[in-house]
């Protein structure tokens, strides 16, 4: 690889952006959309991409699977086992894994006896939307089969309308 394109690489691993690496990198502004797809489709490139990845889920330990893990706590989080519905507190007994869909907490005093809490568990649908469309459980794609036929149809018709059937 050349000197640009280990910049490419290590500028990519940034933010997964292949056009404003190639920008960072030194390749042209006006056609950096295309260099950076080009750069991706090299073998020699693509390769050290998925090593350097690779290697940095291993240092920082983030991974699939941790993520995953992540987003099924909240996903499946009780709100009952982990707050006390009476005075909004946090239940003495919730578990780690519970506590860890807790998005934010806020206490507010005013007065003597005057206390607010406010407990905000992470977003539960969209935990949940990003597992199913990890599992394929949603299809966004339309899906288009059984057209063969029709395109027959279509094509005896056109024949006929021209006389020749």
């Amino acid at each position: 690889m050349t000197e640009k394109q280990k910049k490419f690489v290590e500028e990519y691993l940034i933010d997964l952006n292949a056009t404003q690496a190639a920008i960072r990198a030194g390749y042209s502004v006006k056609n950096a959309g295309k260099i950076g797809h080009e750069l991706l489709e090299k073998t020699r490139i693509s390769n050290e991409v998925t090593r350097k990845i690779a290697e940095r889920s291993r240092r920082t330990g983030i991974n699939a699977d941790r993520v995953l893990i992540e987003l099924a706590k909240i996903a499946f989080v009780n709100a009952d086992d982990v707050i006390e519905s009476k005075d909004a507190t946090l239940k003495e007994n919730a578990s780690r894994d519970d506590l860890a869909a807790i998005q934010s907490i806020k206490v507010k005093t005013f007065g003597e006896d005057g206390v607010e809490r406010e407990i905000k568990l992470a977003d539960k649908l969209k935990a949940l939307d990003m597992l199913g469309r990890h599992l394929g459980m949603w299809n966004d794609k339309l899906q288009v089969s059984g057209m063969e036929e029709e395109q027959k149809k279509l094509a005896d018709i056109l024949q006929q309308l021209r006389g020749d059937g």
